[in-house]
């Protein structure tokens, strides 16, 4: 009787320790490795762009979704200079901050391309979720190119589509 109590105590406790699926890959690339110091004596042209995100949309009628997994893509189009992306936040449908995914400026090398996963399993955005990104540039230096792409795959169906960032 005694091991089947502890037998049982075993399975409760292994069952208990499940490891929690983390949600989103919040860190892709190191951001620390990635983190710069910006000079202001620098003269560097500031933007914002706004990318829309899709890590759901509507299937069938309002009442049902389907996830996905989104995919934002931050590249440098510039063949010499790096630009800086200075602040990234992701909002949900109704326009509140779900996490901003660094403190202090990034730089993206020529040419190089950087990327935040939002998972299928993600469900904090919504069917109208957001990015907005600030950033910098050298002065007659290509601005930055946001873009995403939405993704998800049943059986043998799949979908997928882009969606590109808009100055503001």
């Amino acid at each position: 009787m005694r091991f089947i109590c502890l037998l049982l105590f075993i399975g409760m406790i292994t069952l208990g320790c499940e490891e929690t699926k983390e949600v989103s890959h919040m860190n892709p690339v190191n951001w620390e490795k990635r983190k710069i110091k910006l000079n202001p004596i620098d003269s560097l042209v500031h933007g914002s762009t706004y990318l829309s995100i899709y890590s759901e949309i509507y299937d069938r009628s309002e009442k049902g979704t389907h996830n996905l997994t989104a995919t934002a893509s931050m590249r440098n189009i510039s063949s010499k200079d790096s630009v800086y992306i200075l602040r990234t936040d992701y909002y949900d449908t109704k326009g509140k901050l779900i996490r901003t995914y660094f403190k202090d400026p990034i730089f993206i090398r020529p040419l190089e391309t950087i990327h935040i996963v939002i998972d299928q399993d993600d469900k904090h955005g919504g069917t109208g979720a957001n990015f907005t990104f600030e950033w910098a540039v050298k002065k007659n230096t290509h601005e930055p190119l946001f873009e995403a792409v939405m993704i998800s795959t049943t059986g043998q169906q799949g979908i997928s589509f882009t969606t590109h960032g808009i100055k503001r």
